[in-house]
Formats: structure tokens, sequence, C-alpha cells
């Protein structure tokens, strides 16, 4: 008989950021990206599987209804106060779990490396903010640091929506009303959830995933319309955040959404999280402050990633922080190594990192 409780406290204790639950093989932790076995527990069978799903669901026929249809669920479970995000899918038409941990207390804006230009766009009266990254790159956390500093500081009405809601957050200086989105949840997806929010006066708009061009436009109307928006996409670059915006739509509608972007789109951070060499994770960050220039690179008739790129690098004065740069300051700064530093960028761009890696040591005697 599977233990979840034991398991769970295990993963808490050893400060896993995922447990994963398999057929066929041990509970697995990930511990500062690395995955780990629970040594001291069984191999798991297949009738344990169902026992962690009726662990999970606790009897909800509707979530039942949905991973039986679908063969998959996502959904938020409590356990001593930690809140999880539970991931249900199917292998060889048996259930398989992984579980992300989310830590009571968020860490500080200030103490996750983002950059501060980041937080104090959050004081722009409309307009869009994009947190970007691939999966495990911290965006989440990251943009609920970001709602933590709001409700701190300003005097607003915060919607979000989210799939499933992790950070409960308490209200402070400003109302914050949470969402869930999804099947039973309180709306059923985020484009309703984005259209509905017109009507409910709030300042400002966190909308959790924008993964399709009715959200998107939903998101762009609401930006419109003269609130702040703040999303998250799955995307690896700032540049590479621009193109996906742009090929939501056919090649007949992009150059008028060109436009709403370049006078919409405020700032793109976009992140990664690496293993620093002292077995840390540490945020590597690159900001994109739409300014004159940004703007003008998005409005063109022929979009170019590479064009946006050196934008973004030759105007660090105004603020932005190129992907080059901010691993330099990493590697100077004894963070991560130089294979580390490498691996994040193209062969072409090498000789350019060298450069700047020369430069600040330079500049720093």
């Amino acid at each position: 008989m599977i233990n979840i409780n034991r398991i769970l406290d295990n993963a808490i204790e050893k400060d896993a950021s995922d447990v994963h639950l398999i057929f066929g093989l041990k509970p697995i932790l990930r511990i500062s990206r690395e995955l780990k076995e629970l040594e001291d527990e069984d191999v798991i069978e297949e009738n344990e599987l169902y026992e962690a799903y009726d662990y999970f669901l606790r009897g909800n026929v509707e979530k039942d209804e949905i991973y039986k249809s679908t063969k998959r669920l996502d959904t938020s479970f409590e356990y001593k106060d930690i809140r999880l995000r539970v991931n249900i899918s199917s292998s060889d038409d048996m259930p398989i779990f992984t579980m992300r941990i989310i830590k009571n207390t968020l860490p500080k804006f200030e103490d996750l490396g983002v950059p501060d230009i980041v937080r104090r766009m959050t004081y722009q009266p409309h307009g869009l903010i994009l947190v970007t990254g691939k999966t495990n790159s911290g965006k989440t956390t990251t943009l609920n640091a970001l709602i933590n500093e709001i409700n701190e500081k300003q005097n607003k009405k915060i919607l979000t929506l989210e799939k499933p809601i992790e950070y409960k957050h308490t209200c402070k200086k400003s109302i914050i009303v949470q969402k869930e989105v999804g099947k039973g949840g309180d709306v059923g997806n985020f484009r309703d959830g984005v259209k509905n929010s017109l009507r409910e006066d709030c300042d400002i708009l966190v909308i959790g995933e924008i993964r399709d061009k009715e959200t998107m436009e939903a998101a762009i109307d609401m930006a419109e319309s003269g609130h702040l928006v703040i999303g998250t996409l799955h995307t690896k670059s700032c540049a590479e955040t621009i193109d996906r915006m742009i090929n939501f739509y056919e090649v007949r509608d992009q150059a008028s959404i060109k436009y709403l972007m370049s006078s919409l789109l405020k700032l793109v951070v976009s992140q990664r999280l690496l293993k620093g060499v002292d077995g840390n994770l540490v945020l590597l960050p690159e900001v994109m402050i739409v300014d004159n220039v940004v703007a003008g690179c998005i409005r063109k008739d022929k979009f170019s990633v590479a064009e946006l790129e050196d934008a973004i690098q030759s105007n660090i004065d105004k603020g932005n922080i190129s992907l080059i740069n901010s691993i330099a300051k990493l590697f100077v700064d004894e963070k991560i190594t130089l294979e580390q530093a490498k691996a994040q960028i193209e062969e072409k761009n090498i000789e350019t990192l060298n450069r700047t890696i020369m430069q600040m040591k330079i500049k720093r005697g």
C-alpha cells in the first residue's frame, strides 16, 4: 500500500520542487533540477497508482469525469497547509502523477534576481507586460512575486486567472480576486475569463497562460481599454515572444496586430533557471523595454528576430538587459561556469559573449 503522506513529508523535508509517481519506479523527487529516487520506498505497483488517484480526487465526481474523458487532469491539493499542483496523466492506460510543491511563503521580489525595472513597470496605468520562459523557468513564482509587490505598495484591484491557483494571496493595500480556470472552476477558459474581466472593474489583470489567438486578442482588448495586463507565454526569449504573438494571426492581419503590439506592449521579461556552481538555482533574465527603437522593429513589414535581438543589445542604457549580458554577468559573478554560459547561446554568439565578459572584467578592475 502506497503511503502518499510519507512521500510528501520526505519531499517537503528535502526541499523538493516536484514529486513523480510512475508505475515500475520508486517515487522520484526533483531536487535542485536533479531527479532522485526515494530509496526507502518500494517500487510502485499498478494498484497503488489507483490508490494515489483516490487519494488526490477524494471522491470528486467532476474531476473523475474530466480525467476519464481526457486522460489528463490538472488540480490543486492541500497537504499540511502546503499547496500542491497535481497533474494526473496516463501511460499504458495507467494514471501517473506529477506534483509541484508550492512554498507557503513567496520569496521577496528582490531575492529572485528579477531586474528591478520589471517591478517598476507595474506602475504603468495600462498596457501589456509579459513574463516568458520555458516550463520550470520560474514564471509563476515571478508572476506571484509581482502580484505580492503590487499588493503591498499599490491600491489596486487585481484579478487573476490561473490554472490551477498555486499561491493564495491575502489582500493588503490591494484587492485581489483569484479565479481558477477550467471545467469545474470559476471560469471555463482563459479567453472567457479575460472578456468578463472588462465588467469587473479591475485595474490589473493577471493571465496565467496565453496559449492561443483568442486569449491574446482578449488580453490586447483589455490593455487597449485602459487596463494593465500581465501575462505569461511559453517562449524562450524576448524576440521569440514577439514572433509567437505575430504568428498567432493570419498574414493578412499581421500588420494591424504589429501596430497594436508596438503601442500596447510595455515590457517583456524572459527568464531561465540554471543550477549555479553552489548547487542553488540562479535566474538568467532577459529584459526588453518597448521603446521607439523596439516598437519600430516590431512594426516592420518583415519582422526579424535577429534585428530585435540587436536592438535589445544596443539599448542597454535604456534598461534593456540582453541575454548575452545577463549570461556574462552571472559568469563574472562566479555563479555559473563558462561551459554553462556558452551552452545558453548559439555558437555564432560565443565571440560576442567572450568580448562582453572581458569588458565586464576590465570595467570592474
